[in-house]
């Protein structure tokens, strides 16, 4: 993926909050935490399920647009879907790359649970592999296997579909589940709109007429070892609501370590076109190091990307707290 890092606004997350914690003693996440205010019995996330569920992807080759692994990737990640999910819809299409003359197939698949919920939330993650390692020093023109840079959203909310379906949410509560496709396709000199061509494309034309959701989470490179994920600007000016109650989320399951109050800079991706087209008030949790060189993982777009860097204990961290910000709704 390709984002762009801007200058941040200040930070108030933290104070609205009630707390300035920036770095805390990370604690394991247990099976049975509860809220002071809801009673709710929050599931364990498996970690080692979500890691498996990467390795399957990464199985499959890179999986760009036209080849036969994102067909096979498609058709599997559906399949998954619909064992844990109650509808599961396959958005495909064309959509013009940012040189504005190749056209690429576009496969977005969404997992819908609780389906009648007037109350929903939109969780949401990439799954195309980058066409280029254009941060390599070698093989800058193949593909990347993408285990982190897709294959991890993916798995995070894979795993957390089956949760559901074995944990059922309160009735009133909907969570529907987008893949999306031809996020990575892009390039600088083509423009910020060369990218999230999927979540474009999604936001325009939804899988149910007249979407929409009280929020959204958007996963990106959330499986590597040491991850860091701080305020994102973008998160911060659209959604400070969904993005405090995250945070806290966090917080309460036991890895406000991996989720800092700091400034991380405003990143383009998936969720803008969510925040700016459809309107749902969307965050993005996104691995930004302190002091990296490009303000990514070294790992960002190059053929390092495999599963060497996934680890489990950070698939933990960011599934617990997804489970603990929905059951104590």
């Amino acid at each position: 993926m390709h984002k762009i890092i801007l200058l941040a606004s200040a930070l108030c997350l933290g104070a609205c909050n009630g707390t300035t914690q920036s770095n805390k003693t990370d604690v394991p996440g247990t099976a049975e935490q509860t809220n002071a205010t809801n009673t709710s019995v929050v599931p364990a996330f498996n970690a080692d399920s979500a890691y498996n569920y990467i390795a399957a992807q990464v199985a499959f080759g890179p999986r760009i647009p036209g080849s036969e692994a994102q067909l096979k990737c498609a058709g599997w990640m559906q399949a998954k879907l619909k064992q844990f999910c109650d509808t599961v819809y396959r958005q495909e299409t064309m959509v013009t790359a940012g040189d504005g003359k190749t056209k690429l197939r576009c496969i977005n698949i969404v997992g819908t649970v609780n389906p009648q919920a007037k109350r929903r939330f939109l969780l949401l993650a990439h799954w195309d592999s980058r066409p280029w390692a254009d941060r390599d020093a070698t093989g800058k023109d193949k593909p990347i296997l993408a285990a982190d840079d897709g294959g991890s959203g993916v798995a995070v909310l894979i795993e957390l579909s089956r949760i559901l379906n074995a944990n059922p949410l309160p009735s009133e509560i909907g969570v529907d589940i987008l893949l999306t496709d031809v996020e990575d396709w892009g390039k600088s000199e083509w423009g910020d709109d060369s990218y999230a061509l999927g979540t474009q494309y999604w936001a325009r034309n939804p899988h149910v007429p007249g979407y929409t959701a009280e929020g959204g989470i958007l996963l990106d490179m959330v499986g590597a070892h040491g991850a860091r994920f701080p305020i994102e600007a973008n998160s911060q000016h659209y959604a400070r609501n969904i993005l405090s109650k995250v945070w806290q989320a966090a917080e309460d399951a036991g890895f406000a370590s991996f989720f800092v109050y700091e400034n991380g800079g405003g990143i383009t991706d998936d969720h803008v076109p969510v925040n700016e087209i459809i309107k749902i008030p969307t965050i993005d949790i996104i691995n930004l190091p302190a002091n990296s060189e490009t303000g990514f993982v070294s790992h960002w777009h190059t053929h390092k990307d495999n599963m060497e860097v996934i680890d489990k204990g950070t698939l933990k961290a960011v599934g617990q707290t997804l489970l603990q910000f929905l059951y104590t709704q």
